[in-house]
């Protein structure tokens, strides 16, 4: 066998496998059926002018085609990392989550089913080992999606039934291969295991080859990032990964590689698109699908080829265990889905899938190469007894058949004799409406370009005759709007919203005006409020928008971290994430208005378009105060950014308009190539993020409470040692009510509210809050939370104590502060703060509750809002006799007992008090 001859055969294999798929849309045949037809066809051919006396002349290219040099191995290794890392790299990862119950049911226990039923049936009808039996059950039991998937597209089946054939059919695979391994290890090696032995050996190899495949794939992302803007060496780390993740799991770990290649797909998939630039992603998916064309073609024909000499023993006797496999083989599927299936429903753990799905799943479960294959390698295992050998190669070949020539060429006629391939009332409305406005756009663009060329007026007429006649007749047939619920149409809006949101941010990524830092965020953020819609609504819809302003759990992180160990490096970094973030998700929101204005308010009706704006401007305002919170605590650092934004908008039309310079040849390439140089040399710069300063040096913000000031350097330096800088976010609770005081809370910048029972009260910059439980011994008697991002310095209770005892003109203060305040506790009335004293920031009153379908409450409070107005104080009361006595005289008398009246002369103003 020459090298030259072998290079043909597959050159001429390429050349029909180009030809048979366009064949196979013109006879509206699933494609896998012609590839498997054709195969044999030249197979048996082969084998003919091989073995014929009547000529020797095709001798040399015949050879190659019977005994094609690949072997089962060959397959499994060289053709199916490839398919399924292709297949994962396809999935819509959060739209497959939906079903996730029934996929696995499908995909795990089907084949665990189907499995168990066919080796026990033939077991009782052959005279084969029951391990041989299974074995065959586990080989038959990998389906073939793409003809059912093929034709499902070309009739537009419903989106859902296609996602439970696709999860199915690519869980399956490895289920079903992983099964297999285990079962011809038992076989070839002859030692019995227990059933408890064999599924730990199952769960274990699917588990780590899982997630093994999971971790390399997310450090083949990582790689990513080093050739991101390279296309072509992007498509050859993506090509090398499943095949490193194949062999490592087979040959290093000893776990499933089908589940690997499968993981690693999943985690390009989810992670790889924010790694790489837009055009280099777009190329490396572009050559992926001309792989998986590649790959699924030539196996099936390559499989097919085989099938004359696997078929050559066959006998009549083989037809009866034949009949009981394709029996046994549907019994077991059929009673997953109608006996198994409907229970997960009963259970809340899936949506309901109709009959009419599960006939289809049914009969579209059709068998192809990777069964060949499978049963390609038991027949060239030569350790097998040679009765088993084909036995398993037979009926494996004739299963295949069987399911590709009856099944898949009726499948077509059984999706439209179900009405699968018909809209749904709602579908058909959106239908209608998409069309009368694009007709619509058309007509008027046809008329414009009638008048702009100057056209003769009765051709623009009869053209436009011809689409006003579509137009009506859409209008026509147009579902009336009361037969579809508001809540339908506010479902699709949303759903549309959250979709185009998706494809700004996309295009941001494209236009390189927003960084790979928190591109991954925003994407995830959009596809999760996507899929809240679809499930749930407005409501799932405005939950899943709350979360996307909520703090991730690295942010929590990264604050603990702050808090324990005064690491404040990742600290600054996520802040500095959602400011840029939250810069971005104030651009976009704002972009989507005229879509919902122009788009979904043709689609949905104006009743319902005006409540997705309204639940759009609810985020907008959502979003604004986020980002007037931070602007307010770092507004040097909001400027920095949004220049950063500025210029790589500017940067990206620059390039735009040197491109067009040298398309138009107006430019020549060596000054195009310079002009691009300097682009990005400028863009290297400013990718370069701002470094973020948190203020939290102890000495500057001690500088900057009133009740420092005078002292002297040393005392300083002292009260520096002491103190501890502390970050707290929106919302964040820093004191909780009947817990241990054990520390005093130093306001450096920002406000805090004080909850207690008769009220709330705000406290701002210069002001304590703490000091009264250390004092009495007693439990925190108000809930203190943060308002804003707030920088606070935290003093604990031995080094507070220490310090008032240091300095007598700082325990005066604090002592007639928590005078008033356990004054305030016992019914007595707040007072203006003295002139001595800074008063706190002025506080504002708190928010109104939202109504109810409002929406969208914020977690974080501008603090520009609060120095709106001051807090109204209550009634004015008589002051409490014992103000202005010593603070062991007042803490000597009981909390509870209430204070005597006094007249008001006695009292002395105070500041507003915070029960703490």
């Amino acid at each position: 066998m020459t090298v030259p001859i072998l290079l043909s055969v597959v050159a001429g294999l390429l050349i029909v496998i180009g030809l048979i798929e366009p064949l196979a849309v013109r006879l509206k045949l699933p494609a896998s059926v012609l590839f498997a037809v054709v195969g044999i066809l030249i197979g048996g051919g082969a084998s003919f002018l091989l073995y014929t006396p009547y000529t020797d002349i095709f001798n040399s290219a015949a050879r190659v085609l019977v005994y094609f040099p690949v072997d089962g191995e060959t397959f499994l290794y060289v053709f199916l990392p490839v398919l399924l890392f292709q297949a994962a790299l396809n999935l819509d990862v959060r739209r497959m989550l939906e079903d996730a119950a029934p996929i696995f049911l499908l995909a795990v226990i089907a084949v665990v089913a189907a499995t168990g039923a066919i080796g026990f049936a033939l077991g009782q009808v052959t005279d084969y080992p029951l391990v041989a039996c299974l074995l065959l059950g586990a080989i038959v039991a990998t389906t073939d999606p793409v003809a059912v998937l093929a034709i499902f597209r070309d009739l537009g089946a419903p989106a859902r039934l296609t996602r439970l054939v696709e999860g199915e059919s690519l869980l399956n695979d490895a289920a079903a291969i992983t099964l297999f391994v285990l079962l011809l290890e038992l076989l070839v090696g002859g030692k019995p295991i227990t059933f408890s032995e064999g599924a730990l050996r199952f769960a274990i190899s699917a588990a780590g080859g899982g997630v093994l495949g999971y971790a390399i794939g997310r450090a083949g992302v990582a790689l990513f990032l080093v050739v991101s803007e390279v296309p072509a060496a992007l498509v050859t780390l993506s090509v090398a990964l499943p095949y490193v993740v194949y062999i490592v799991a087979e040959q290093v770990f000893h776990v499933s590689g089908v589940i690997g290649a499968l993981a690693a797909g999943v985690a390009v998939n989810i992670h790889g698109q924010m790694r790489a630039s837009p055009d280099a992603w777009r190329y490396m998916r572009e050559i992926w699908e001309q792989l998986e064309f590649w790959a699924s073609s030539l196996i099936f024909v390559m499989a097919s080829l085989l099938v004359p000499r696997l078929l050559d023993q066959l006998s009549i006797w083989d037809l009866v265990p034949l009949a009981v496999l394709i029996l046994a083989a549907f019994l077991s599927r059929a009673a997953v889905l109608f006996g198994l299936l409907p229970l997960l429903t009963v259970a809340r753990l899936s949506a309901r899938v109709s009959a009419r799905f599960k006939t289809v799943i049914l009969w579209g479960g059709l068998r192809g190469a990777v069964t060949l294959a499978l049963a390609l390698v038991v027949t060239e295992n030569y350790d097998i007894d040679p009765a088993v050998r084909r036995f398993v190669g037979v009926m494996a070949t004739g299963f295949v058949l069987f399911t590709l020539l009856l099944n898949g060429t009726t499948l077509r006629l059984l999706i439209r004799l179900l009405g699968l391939d018909r809209l749904s009332p709602f579908d058909q409305l959106l239908r209608d409406n998409v069309l009368a406005l694009a007709l619509g756009n058309v007509r008027d663009v046809v008329d414009q370009t009638a008048r702009d060329y100057g056209l003769a007026d009765t051709s623009s007429e009869k053209t436009i005759a011809v689409y006003d006649a579509r137009i009506a007749t859409v209008a026509a047939r147009t579902v009336t709007e009361s037969e579809i619920l508001d809540r339908d149409r506010i479902r699709l809006g949303l759903v549309a919203l959250a979709d185009r949101e998706r494809n700004l941010v996309l295009e941001h990524f494209r236009e390189r005006t927003i960084s790979l830092r928190i591109i991954e965020k925003l994407v995830t953020d959009t596809g999760l409020m996507a899929e809240s819609a679809r499930v749930g609504g407005r409501v799932e819809y405005k939950r899943a928008a709350r979360h996307a302003l909520d703090f991730p759990r690295s942010f929590r992180v990264a604050l603990f971290l702050h808090r324990a160990f005064g690491i404040n490096h990742f600290l600054v970094n996520q802040i500095a994430d959602r400011f840029e973030r939250l810069l971005v998700m104030r651009i976009i929101l704002s972009e989507l208005v005229p879509f919902v204005q122009e788009r979904v308010a043709p689609i949905v009706g104006a009743r319902v378009s005006a409540l997705v704006e309204e639940i759009l401007a609810t985020r907008r305002e959502g979003v604004a105060k986020a980002l007037d919170a931070l602007r307010l605590q770092y507004p040097d650092y909001a400027d920095s950014l949004e220049r950063s934004f500025l210029m790589r908008v500017a940067l990206r039309r620059e390039e735009l308009e040197y491109s067009n310079l040298f398309e138009d040849r107006l430019i020549g390439n060596e000054l195009y190539t310079n002009l691009r140089k300097s682009i990005d040399e400028t863009r290297e710069k400013i990718s370069e993020r701002p470094v973020l300063d948190l203020g939290l040096r102890t000495r500057d913000l001690i500088s900057t409470f009133p009740m420092f000031m005078g002292l002297s350097d040393a005392q300083l330096d002292q009260i520096t040692r002491l103190l501890k800088p502390l970050f707290a976010v929106p919302g964040e609770l820093l004191i909780r009510r009947g817990e241990r005081g054990e520390s005093v809370y130093f306001i450096s910048s920002g406000a805090v509210e004080v909850a207690r029972d008769s009220g709330r009260v705000r406290l701002g910059r210069g002001d304590f809050v703490g000091e009264l439980a250390l004092l009495t011994g007693a439990p925190r008697a108000a809930d203190v939370t943060a308002l804003g991002y707030c920088q606070l310095l935290v003093l604990e209770g031995v080094d507070f104590r220490r310090l008032l005892d240091r300095n007598p003109e700082m325990k005066a203060e604090v002592e007639r502060v928590a005078a008033e305040r356990l004054a305030m506790n016992r019914g007595r009335s707040p007072m203006p703060p003295p002139a001595a004293v800074a008063a706190p920031e002025p506080p504002v009153p708190a928010p109104p509750a939202p109504p109810a379908e409002a929406p969208l409450p914020v977690d974080e409070t501008p603090v520009a809002a609060m120095v709106a107005a001051p807090v109204e104080p209550p009634p004015a009361q008589p002051a409490a006799a014992s103000i202005g006595t010593p603070l062991a005289d007042i803490l000597a008398k009981p909390a509870a007992a209430p204070a005597a009246a006094a007249p008001a002369a006695e009292a002395e103003p105070t500041r507003p008090p915070a029960a703490s």
